[in-house]
């Protein structure tokens, strides 16, 4: 079964995707065609937007489902006209929520991803820049400023999630690539050493970590199985020796990872 899922509103559209999603995924055996449409804020927005629902519907036989944090009520009556089954996220949880507070909601667009009403906004930019700077082992002498500090063989997933905690939480984390020569020392470089404290390992399956870099070095050394099988037996040793916590990346996302590693590591998420 083929079904048609927008993520509508006349903000940026975050909250009803990232709820929308979440309650879509509990439905493994439907396939859904997903469709974001941010900022609808106008009645000839509207009233195209309504077009595509029907046309949708029209191409699937079915009704298409609506997620929605449309706050504009003339906006949204426009929306309800259409032929889809909308859930309305803010009066779900809102009128609730407003009785349990004795308060009433602002019904503001844009309210939680705007910058006036983050006080983490410029945090998490910051935290960003950081990762960047702090990339691949390029500089050591910030790791003093780090939160974290990832650490695992090259391309198994360490920029990317330095990326995410940065971008979601303001975390501070750097990451340091471990070469052959470390591993057959067996040791900490010398640069990590006075920060153990902040360090965590990832590791990934040789298989999977060797289709990754085949896709980037072809036919070489660097990516054949044999040398990303050594690659990762000799840090998951020296994670052990170490006694540095670590986790396999092979199938977890990034979103997982991050989850992990912060529960691990005790670091307090720095919500938007």
């Amino acid at each position: 079964m083929k079904r048609t899922a927008f993520f509508i509103s006349d903000g940026t559209g975050i909250t009803a995707e990232t709820l929308g999603q979440s309650l879509l995924a509990q439905f493994e055996n439907i396939q859904f065609s997903k469709l974001v449409r941010p900022y609808v804020d106008t009645p000839e927005k509207a009233r195209s937007m309504v077009q595509q629902i029907n046309q949708a519907a029209a191409n699937d036989g079915y009704r298409p489902i609506i997620f929605d944090t449309i706050v504009n009520q003339d906006i949204r009556e426009i929306v309800a006209g259409s032929e889809g089954f909308m859930i309305d996220i803010f009066a779900s949880f809102l009128a609730p929520l407003e009785q349990e507070l004795g308060a009433q909601s602002s019904y503001t667009v844009g309210k939680s991803h705007s910058i006036s009403a983050n006080a983490n906004y410029m945090e998490r930019i910051d935290a960003v820049n950081f990762a960047l700077d702090n990339d691949d082992g390029g500089r050591t002498h910030h790791y003093d400023k780090a939160d974290l500090i990832l650490v695992g063989v090259s391309r198994c997933g360490k920029t990317p999630t330095c990326l995410y905690m940065a971008m979601q939480y303001g975390i501070r984390a750097a990451n340091y690539p471990l070469t052959e020569d470390d591993m057959e020392r067996l040791q900490l470089p010398a640069a990590l050493k006075p920060h153990k404290h902040k360090l965590f390992g990832l590791t990934i399956d040789s298989d999977r970590l060797a289709a990754i870099r085949h896709e980037r070095k072809p036919n070489s050394r660097y990516a054949s199985f044999a040398q990303c099988e050594f690659e990762v037996r000799e840090v998951e040793n020296l994670f052990r020796k170490e006694n540095i916590a670590y986790i396999n990346s092979t199938h977890f996302s990034v979103e997982e990872i991050s989850a992990k590693i912060l529960v691990e590591k005790g670091v307090e998420r720095r919500l938007k």
